[in-house]
């Protein structure tokens, strides 16, 4: 039992430097990436277009319906208590600083992570990482550190992109619900909104994005040669992926409030 448990407590230290090599080479590699050529280059571009640009529609509607719902919620609650003002602190608490780059994070995770896994665990399995190596390039380089960028930048600026359809959209709405005009929206809106509010979330955006990325490269060079390992890859990179970003999120937000 002693020599089961000293196996076991091994791999675990063995994985953990083993994952901290790989991380601090991908970091590394995404750093230099400047310096690459142009295919390395055209594969940042086509993850951008599919982590970027292809999931702005996805995020503008689940962006006004969070944003109209949270307004909706103000209004008739927190009116009811005489705390109307509250409504703008509830809306950038939640779509700007809280709720907003976690569900990002989880669009992101489930579109991309999944696919970045996928495609190279497949070329893992097809023997073209192999290829890359005797060829003299680094797949880390080449094929990681790119998406590892993309993915972080599309996280980046849908969190922004999101704040702002969050933030926008209400206002056209509480025109219907409420006395309320446009001017005094912002104006109520900017009061709430600190500079503060708007580090935080960015902040956890780039943190998101670089977990998954991370995640999704890692269990994408990790898979097996069997072609049964190209989906449980995706799977354990979402998995990852998903309960790292919450891990962060609790910590980042304790972090906030107790400092």
């Amino acid at each position: 039992m002693i020599k089961k448990i000293g196996q076991t407590v091994r791999n675990k230290i063995h994985d953990y430097l083993y994952t901290s090599g790989y991380i601090g080479k991908l970091i590394i590699a995404s750093i230099l990436f400047v310096s690459r050529g142009k295919a390395s280059r055209k594969i940042l571009i086509m993850q951008l277009l599919f982590t970027y640009v292809e999931a702005l529609p996805i995020c503008s509607f689940l962006a006004v319906g969070i944003g109209t719902a949270v307004l909706f919620l103000g209004n008739s609650f927190l009116a009811s208590l005489g705390q109307a003002k509250l409504t703008y602190d509830l809306l950038v608490l939640i779509v700007v600083r809280e709720l907003g780059p976690l569900l990002i994070a989880f669009i992101v995770t489930a579109r991309s992570a999944t696919a970045i896994a996928t495609e190279i665990s497949s070329m893992v399995v097809g023997h073209e990482i192999e290829a890359y190596i005797a060829t003299g390039v680094d797949p880390i380089g080449h094929l990681a550190a790119p998406r590892f960028i993309a993915v972080t930048l599309s996280l980046f600026f849908l969190n922004i992109y999101f704040s702002l359809f969050g933030l926008i959209a209400p206002s056209i709405v509480v025109q219907f619900i409420s006395t309320t005009n446009i001017a005094e929206y912002f104006n109520a809106l900017f009061q709430s909104l600190t500079v503060r509010d708007v580090l935080i979330s960015l902040s956890k955006s780039l943190i998101f994005g670089m977990i998954i990325s991370a995640s999704a490269t890692y269990y994408g060079f990790n898979a097996g040669r069997a072609s049964t390992e190209i989906p449980m890859a995706g799977l354990r990179a979402v998995g990852n992926a998903f309960s790292t970003c919450i891990l962060a999120d609790v910590i980042i937000t304790v972090m906030t409030y107790v400092l």
